[in-house]
């Protein structure tokens, strides 16, 4: 597989599978459907469902399944085959465009956060022809949409393309206004940098904790963790290495981008990264990397770990969201040109970006809350739970001439000569990139840093869409019904960053300071995920989607209910497996070390009076007085736990007690744990220890 370009995106019905295997005019009413939503006829239907099914036949298919994802936050697959009965109890492979187009799984058993009772079964998938088909195994997936028997969406995917559309239609008509009615399409284009740990197989087995929840739940801290730095970018071991290799071939068949790979701060975790491409194609680009990730890394003896927090003390992973607008003449709207403060167009793009942030700080945290994150956000190791952006000095200051009406004058471009002959000089960027930023803005794009590794891309791509569509929206509005485009554009720009510049900083998000600033600055810290989840229903928010016909009320109920019992879910899944651990393998061991240095001070006694004991005597006694603590906050969460059981209240009030109760309980629980794993003897303690998880390759 030397020859990349001939073998990449085999397995995916794209362009070429299309040209080849449509007629003309199929073909074209096809690309009219992906390149600018044109509705697609039935018959156009028949005729791909026909020439797709040939292909996936060639490829050794025997099944086919609608793939969607649900609003679990994975994806979902019913398998059909193609096989119809024929006569003399003969088969034949048959697929047609109404199978093509629509199917029916049983909807039952998916979330619904209460938009449908659990005993209405029936549910639809549809065809989403704008996402290339592909071929895993023996079957052929087709992307769909997932919706209920009543037309309520229940999935991922249809709001993503619903604010895309959104996004599109909007930015054109600013676009038209300020002259380019050249441009007939606009769309977001997104890459997702992906963060992941790899650990043994063999050791991940021993552990319930990572197997029943996706993070360790006890663990000291070994005497290195990432301190020397020695991890980061460093040499890629060969039995990893032969797993990125094999794994970029994968998802190179399936025609994912996989451009850049890497080990990242903490030991044994790393990172890909691909080229940008369609917003809704690197959802599922992103979907597809994760579980062929999960796939690959059995083959080599691994576990990928997709937690957003699997190991204390070290980093927890992540996912960086590079967002983008680009319009169907290759030209990215987030490219500020040689002379950005000229570039109106530009600052007008980015004025919406800094307004639509600024409104909705509360939605674009809630795109990224979860169980997992809430242990990230504003660890040191991600941005802190406060939303802003960073823009970097000079695009500031061109903002700040234009809002009070002076002159900017640029800086000239700097040059670094690194003091050797031999090496050459080059161009110094005009301002640093903020590694501590939720959102920065990175030369062409704006990267959403605050994602944790296990999300589904589609749901910050959502807001980020939407609340820029609105801002998009009211500034068409106004130089529509202009009379002066270029002084209503100069004072939008204006009256932006005077009402709006709060939301930009520049400085360390990390810092303490920032935190009372923020605050001084009237900007929300949401530092959990229940304190975020309470804002979705709020009345902006309900009207931002309805107008822009995103979701309606009931859908962004449904949506605030079903994370918030994810997340109660599993806390609550968490503390039940700390208190099986605790009680069938931490305590028993701990007490069988205990009794062994016993019989070692009595066998000591026994040989001599004056033999000394008193450092077993001062271990014993300190094991001891450590698992009477321990039984007693295993007693604990078990009683938190049972409170919540018997509570009956909304999920809201559920959550809380999750996170201010349960989890309390799940800390002091932890922290004796580890004291304990410390002092007992590594024969004796029931788990691989942090420092054989993190370092065995």
């Amino acid at each position: 597989m030397n020859n990349i370009p001939e073998f990449f995106g085999c397995m995916v019905w794209g362009d070429e599978a299309m040209k080849k295997s449509l007629s003309e005019d199929a073909y074209k009413a096809l690309k009219g459907t992906i390149d600018i939503g044109e509705h697609l006829d039935l018959s156009v239907a028949n005729e791909v469902a026909t020439a797709m099914k040939e292909w996936a036949l060639s490829l050794g298919c025997t099944h086919f399944t609608h793939w969607f994802q649900p609003m679990t936050g994975i994806t979902a697959e019913k398998h059909d085959s193609f096989i119809t009965p024929a006569e003399s109890g003969k088969v034949i492979m048959e697929f047609s465009g109404k199978e093509l187009i629509k199917g029916e799984p049983d909807a039952s058993s998916f979330p619904s956060g209460g938009i449908r009772a659990t005993f209405e079964a029936r549910g639809y998938t549809a065809w989403d022809p704008t996402s290339y088909a592909f071929v895993m195994g023996n079957t052929l997936y087709i992307p769909t949409v997932f919706c209920s028997y009543t037309g309520e969406v229940l999935d991922k995917k249809t709001p993503l393309l619903r604010s895309m559309q959104r996004v599109s239609a909007e930015a054109l008509r600013l676009l038209h206004a300020l002259g380019r009615t050249e441009v007939t399409h606009v769309y977001p284009t997104v890459g997702a940098e992906q963060e992941y740990f790899l650990i043994d197989k063999e050791m991940y087995m021993e552990r319930r904790d990572l197997m029943y929840t996706g993070r360790t739940l006890f663990g000291a801290r070994p005497p290195k963790g990432q301190e020397m730095d020695d991890h980061y970018f460093g040499a890629i071991k060969p039995r990893v290495a032969a797993f990125m290799e094999d794994l970029d071939h994968e998802l190179w068949k399936l025609g994912v981008y996989a451009k850049t790979e890497h080990n990242e701060v903490a030991p044994c975790q790393h990172e890909l990264a691909p080229v940008f491409t369609t917003c809704n194609l690197a959802t599922d680009h992103n979907q597809l990397t994760m579980e062929v990730m999960k796939n690959v890394a059995q083959k080599h003896g691994f576990v990928c770990l997709l937690h957003e927090k699997p190991f204390e003390g070290v980093n927890g992973s992540g996912k960086h969201n590079n967002w983008s607008l680009n319009t169907n003449l290759g030209e990215n709207l987030y490219k500020p040109g040689k002379k950005p403060f000229e570039n109106k167009q530009f600052l007008l793009f980015l004025s919406a970006v800094i307004k639509a942030v600024d409104e909705y700080q509360d939605l674009l945290r809630i795109s990224v809350a979860s169980a997992g994150n809430d242990h990230r956000l504003g660890a040191h190791e991600a941005p802190p739970a406060i939303m802003s952006i960073f823009l970097g000095e000079e695009l500031e200051e061109i903002l700040q001439a234009v809002a009070h009406g002076e002159e900017y004058i640029a800086a000239k471009k700097v040059k670094i000569g690194m003091g050797v002959e031999v090496l050459p000089e080059f161009k110094k960027d005009t301002t640093d990139r903020n590694r501590t930023s939720p959102i920065a803005f990175t030369g062409n794009k704006f990267e959403f840093r605050s994602l944790g590794s296990g999300v589904n891309i589609a749901c910050p791509n959502i807001m980020i869409n939407t609340i820029i569509a609105e801002q998009l929206s009211q500034f068409a509005d106004i130089l529509e019904n202009s009379s002066d485009i270029a002084a209503d554009t100069e004072r939008i720009i204006k009256d932006v960053y005077l009402a709006h510049s709060r939301i930009i900083f520049n400085g360390n998000n990390y810092a303490d300071e920032w935190l009372q600033e923020a605050k001084e600055r009237g900007l929300m810290n949401l530092r959990t995920m229940p304190e975020a989840m309470q804002h979705y229903g709020d009345d902006k928010n309900v009207a931002l989607f309805e107008k822009n016909k995103v979701y309606t009320r009931n859908e962004i109920n449904a949506r605030r209910d079903i994370q918030l019992e994810s997340y109660s879910k599993a806390i609550n899944i968490e503390a039940l497996t700390m208190v099986d651990m605790a009680r069938k393998d931490i305590f028993p061991a701990v007490s069988r070390f205990v009794g062994h240095m016993s019989k070692g001070v009595l066998a000591k006694k026994q040989l001599g009076a004056d033999l000394p004991c008193d450092a077993e005597l001062n271990l014993i006694r300190t094991l001891s007085e450590l698992l009477q603590e321990f039984d007693k906050y295993i007693t604990l969460l078990e009683e938190e736990v049972e409170k919540v059981h018997n509570t009956k209240a909304d999920p809201l009030t559920i959550s809380r007690m999750y996170c201010d109760n349960v989890l309390s309980a799940m800390r002091k629980l932890r922290k004796v744990s580890d004291k304990m794993e410390q002092l007992t003897s590594a024969q004796y303690w029931p788990y691989p220890s942090y420092g054989r998880l993190m370092f065995t390759m």
